[in-house]
């Protein structure tokens, strides 16, 4: 019971860690990452898909990503999503590819960006904690019906406030690199 409650708990804290990760990951930091063009998505043969599911994504350079579609078809379609999206980018297509030139991001943008950042984590730390207060729910109703000791209890709720602090923990780290990523010029 015990095992089982730490384990399912832990398991939901690393999908909470996993979900500010890829959050994050999407922001625009004034370097150029295949993932913000994660969630621009692309007509077809019918049907909305990632960008990433139609072409090749790569970012030779710093400031620069290059888009390549696997159809020459695509391209003009492609184009058009990204300029549509609200990443402000401008695509330019030169037949073959598109290159997509990242703009540098002013001071004000970049502290709009560590706030966001900040919120966002805020809520990865509340799931934790919603999980923890789960588990220690979950701990006192098996203590009530007498499946395990009041003992057991108190060490397994321990445990489960050490894995809250560890997961807590690795989100601030993970937010302290995002934000000096974004900070960076």
């Amino acid at each position: 019971m015990i095992q089982e409650t730490k384990k399912d708990t832990t398991h939901k804290m690393e999908v909470a860690v996993e979900s500010v990760r890829s959050e994050l990951a999407k922001f625009r930091t004034g370097k150029a990452s295949p993932t913000l063009l994660d969630d621009v998505t692309v007509d077809y043969y019918g049907s909305k898909v990632p960008i990433k599911q139609v072409a090749n994504i790569s970012a030779p350079e710093a400031r620069l990503l290059v888009v390549q579609p696997w159809e020459k078809s695509m391209l003009g379609g492609i184009e058009k999503e990204i300029l549509k999206s609200d990443l402000g980018l401008n695509p330019n297509n030169d037949g073959i590819v598109i290159r997509i030139p990242i703009p540098q991001l002013t001071e004000e943008r970049r502290q709009s960006m560590v706030k966001l950042a900040r919120k966002i984590g805020e809520e990865g730390k509340i799931a934790i904690r919603n999980i923890r207060r789960d588990a220690n729910d979950k701990l006192k109703k098996a203590e009530k019906s007498h499946d395990i000791s009041e003992d057991e209890m108190h060490r397994a709720q321990d445990e489960i406030q050490k894995l809250t602090d560890d997961f807590t923990a690795k989100i601030d780290d993970i937010l302290q690199h995002k934000e000096k990523d974004i900070l960076e010029i």
